[in-house]
């Protein structure tokens, strides 16, 4: 599991070490994947929050547009079991 943020690194790991996450927040300031995704916002300033489910082979299995930080935990574990994906 990752995150990608248009933010930069140094910001990132803040964020993260604040919320005591176990996986990595990926860096993307010049702002290319979020563009590649359709997730940079219409000025450019920031990307939308969008969760993708992408398989071990590459495939995408499924996207959630609507991520509400306050349910988006539980919210992936309900689309990781209504997908039957393993959970880590």
């Amino acid at each position: 599991m990752y995150a990608a943020s248009v933010d930069r690194p140094e910001r990132n790991r803040a964020f993260a070490a604040s919320l005591e996450l176990d996986y990595p927040i990926l860096s993307d300031p010049g702002k290319g994947v979020a563009r590649a995704y359709g997730v940079l916002r219409a000025l450019g300033l920031y990307a939308a929050r969008h969760t993708f489910l992408i398989g071990a082979d590459g495939r995408l299995l499924d996207v959630d547009e609507a991520v509400r930080p306050a349910t988006a935990g539980p919210d992936l574990l309900s689309r990781l079991e209504r997908l039957a994906l393993p959970r880590r």
